[in-house]
């Protein structure tokens, strides 16, 4: 399953900040489902799930501002652990 990362919603988009989390770790998702509010340099924007399975790990928080292209969540199957995140630098 994949591990989210930050994508880019604009073409001069290099960070965005993640506004609000509308599912909690846990929560089961849906491809097309809501996850979170992402603001960008131009718009906040709702950003959908690609794939079903479970929301296991949540990397960055509400406010929490993120470069294009770094993990912020991981959906996971059934009995699925999140990649551990040891070592990761948090600001």
């Amino acid at each position: 399953m994949p591990e989210i990362q930050m994508p880019k919603l604009s073409d001069t988009m290099t960070e965005g900040t993640l506004v609000s989390w509308r599912k909690n770790v846990g929560d089961k998702v849906s491809a097309g489902d809501v996850l979170a509010e992402i603001e960008t340099d131009k718009a906040t924007m709702e950003w959908e799930a690609t794939d079903d399975g479970v929301l296991k790990k949540i990397y960055v928080p509400e406010g929490g501002k993120v470069n294009v292209g770094e993990r912020i969540a991981f959906i996971g199957g059934e009995g699925e652990e999140a990649p551990d995140d040891s070592g990761k630098d948090e600001d």
